[in-house]
């Protein structure tokens, strides 16, 4: 068995989207074959309903696919093919845009007015850019839990893990989506395919990766006393794991515990013609898109 090692620790940073949501994002718009088969990832928390009830209202995509995965509070989608629906806490959704789709997510907050989730897109390879679009939505309760003697909680979303399998299926890069728990103090080995790419997004707690050494955090600057000061961030929180090659990586547990996202893929390994929304292979196709776009001949007909 191989470790893989860390080849990047980075904090999400703060970024807006839709018509004002304030979101974290932790990649995405910037080398598409670091992560590749995935293009970006978003940290949607908020406990400020001003900052995200005026959502994401009618954009395009095609040539991906997005997962949706909501913690707390809920949100309200509808498409350009008809369908509408409602994800909750602890709800998945995995959208095929494929050959193109208009939709809206407005996302409503909970009792106490809190918001939290996230999104991943995923690329589609060039045989499925112009696939039909298609939704897979699953309730929370669907989604099989393992629980192991050490108190470790895995859900499995996506893919297999521990032999369990997610409910969510069919989607091109083959991913496997875990929200892992690991309980304070416990060191975790958990395996990974070798020939996929990984990354961990820690959210809650704090952990070391890798060779389980102390928890570092992420090097941060902080203005301490009217000096800009370079400091370790020991939360953990919002922040991004990237990486290399091997079948398993090791977790240490700081002492609150350590809640994360590990999410690995097989690479497409194709060029990538990206503006916003739509991903495509050429230029040639991308500006395809948009002209239809203009012309109101994206969304195909249903076959």
């Amino acid at each position: 068995m191989s470790l893989r090692p860390i080849l990047e620790t980075r904090a999400a940073q703060p970024h807006t989207e839709g018509a004002g949501v304030k979101l974290h994002r932790a990649f995405g718009f910037q080398d598409p074959s670091e992560l590749d088969p995935f293009l970006l990832f978003d940290d949607f928390r908020n406990d400020r309903p001003e900052d995200f009830l005026r959502g994401f209202p009618w954009h395009p995509h095609r040539g991906i696919e997005t997962i949706t995965y909501v913690l707390a509070g809920s949100v309200e989608h509808g498409d350009s093919l008809g369908n509408v629906g409602t994800l909750g806490a602890g709800d998945v959704q995995w959208m095929t845009a494929g050959s193109g789709i208009l939709h809206q997510e407005m996302p409503t907050g909970n009792a106490k007015g809190q918001m939290h989730g996230f999104q991943l897109w995923g690329n589609l390879p060039a045989s499925q850019k112009m696939t039909a679009p298609r939704y897979q939505d699953v309730k929370g309760g669907e989604i099989p839990e393992i629980i192991d003697d050490d108190g470790t909680r895995v859900k499995v979303i996506v893919g297999e893990f521990w032999g369990k399998r997610g409910p969510v299926d069919g989607i091109a890069a083959d991913p496997q989506y875990l929200d892992v728990f690991i309980p304070a103090g416990v060191k975790k080995t958990l395996p990974i395919d070798t020939y996929r790419r990984a990354f961990a997004y820690v959210f809650e707690g704090e952990a070391a990766f890798a060779d389980a050494s102390a928890p570092q955090g992420v090097l941060l600057e902080k203005e301490v006393a009217g000096q800009e000061v370079n400091i370790r961030d020991m939360s953990g929180d919002r922040t991004l794991i990237r990486f290399g090659t091997g079948d398993e990586i090791t977790v240490q547990a700081g002492p609150q515990g350590v809640r994360f996202l590990l999410i690995s893929g097989a690479p497409i390994n194709e060029p990538v013609a990206w503006h916003g929304p739509i991903v495509m292979n050429t230029q040639a196709e991308l500006h395809q898109a948009f002209k239809e776009l203009r012309n109101g001949t994206f969304i195909r007909p249903a076959h």
